[in-house]
């Protein structure tokens, strides 16, 4: 599956917030941005069954 490619613009702050805690998670920092996101969409019950990746069905 294709993912869809979308610029951002963060505060370079944030970034090197994130920067390190993806380090410390052993992911890149678009990975933990991604995961991050996933996870906030999953606690908010927005998280279709049909809009999971492969990754989450083999979880």
């Amino acid at each position: 599956m294709a993912k869809k490619q979308y610029p951002l613009r963060l505060d370079p702050k944030l970034y090197a917030s994130l920067e390190r805690w993806a380090a410390d998670e052993f992911r890149s920092v678009n990975a933990h941005i991604e995961f991050l996101l996933r996870e906030a969409v999953r606690h908010a019950g927005r998280l279709n069954d049909s809009s999971e990746t492969s990754e989450d069905a083999e979880k």
